[in-house]
């Protein structure tokens, strides 16, 4: 019997916040991006995985796919921001300025990316990117 595409994804899920590495996680979250192609949390979580990997130009291709399926979805429009900076791409301000407009509009998206903000840190402690991201949105 194959796993629904919600139980792959709960499964997946679970085990990065048990703290298995990015790398082990990224072939379930494709699996669950191609069996379900207009899942925005499934595309958010890949690109994040793909940063986390150094993998910022699938990560860029995943937030991207993220954003144009669900535009109103914060972590999506940070994860494209690092991998934009991270690919030397035109045009973050955009998407950090949509994300800030967000997170003042809705307190549980604020803290949600806090939270993924110190999540990434506390697995690749010198991430630029993702700092400036912070810094810009969060002021710190």
């Amino acid at each position: 019997m194959t796993e629904t595409v919600e139980a792959l994804f709960d499964q997946g899920l679970e085990r990065y916040n048990a703290g298995e590495p990015a790398a082990s996680l990224l072939p379930l979250f494709k699996e669950v991006c191609e069996r379900s192609p207009k899942s925005s949390a499934a595309w958010t979580c890949l690109s994040w995985l793909y940063l986390l990997d150094d993998k910022p130009t699938p990560a860029y291709k995943a937030a991207q796919k993220a954003v144009k399926l669900n535009g109103q979805d914060a972590q999506a429009r940070v994860n494209l921001a690092i991998a934009m900076l991270e690919t030397a791409q035109k045009g973050v301000r955009e998407h950090v300025e949509i994300a800030g407009q967000l997170l003042m509009a809705v307190p549980e998206l604020r803290e949600e990316v806090e939270r993924n903000f110190e999540e990434g840190l506390s697995r690749k402690p010198e991430w630029k990117s993702l700092q400036r991201v912070k810094t810009w949105l969060l002021g710190s």
